[in-house]
């Protein structure tokens, strides 16, 4: 007897989401993965910390921004030490095919696939944003909508 092909599918996509997902690091910080200890060692003192919504967010720019950045925010669990999300402000103009060159293209419709893809998303000011949520990156453009304004790397499932 043959299993029918949804069935497969569906079995297929219950092993996939079942899988671990890792975070897609940024300058070898990984979300989810790394700790405030590693950034300062990586980067050096921020040009300032601040407390926001009961998170530690250390903030590169002016003289200290990251190379290839105008300015790099990490948010730190203060309980566990561990970053949560990485913002970064890319110095450089990136457009939109560069990005679908690096991190993929638009999901297609029906089951998603194994390689990573992005859904295209509005903000509440309607600019344009990609998820891609295996990645756990989402990339906002500015307001012409084909270049890019920050970039998220926070953890595949708080990026659901």
């Amino acid at each position: 007897m043959r299993t029918p092909v949804i069935v497969v599918l569906v079995a297929v996509a219950a092993i996939a989401v079942s899988l671990p997902a890792s975070a897609k690091p940024w300058q070898g910080i990984e979300p989810g993965s790394s700790k405030k200890e590693d950034i300062v060692k990586k980067f050096g003192e921020p040009s300032r910390t601040m407390s926001q919504d009961g998170k530690e967010i250390l903030a590169y720019f002016a003289k200290e921004a990251i190379k290839g950045t105008t300015q790099a925010q990490f948010k730190v669990d203060p309980a566990t030490q561990l970053v949560e999300r990485i913002d970064v402000f890319p110095a450089p103009v990136i457009e939109k095919d560069t990005i679908e060159n690096s991190y993929g293209p638009a999901c297609p419709g029906g089951a998603a696939p194994a390689t990573p893809c992005y859904l295209r998303k509005l903000t509440d000011d309607f600019r344009t944003y990609f998820l891609y949520v295996k990645l756990g990156v989402a990339i906002f453009f500015n307001e012409d909508g084909k270049t890019v304004q920050s970039f998220v790397f926070t953890t595949p499932k708080a990026a659901k």
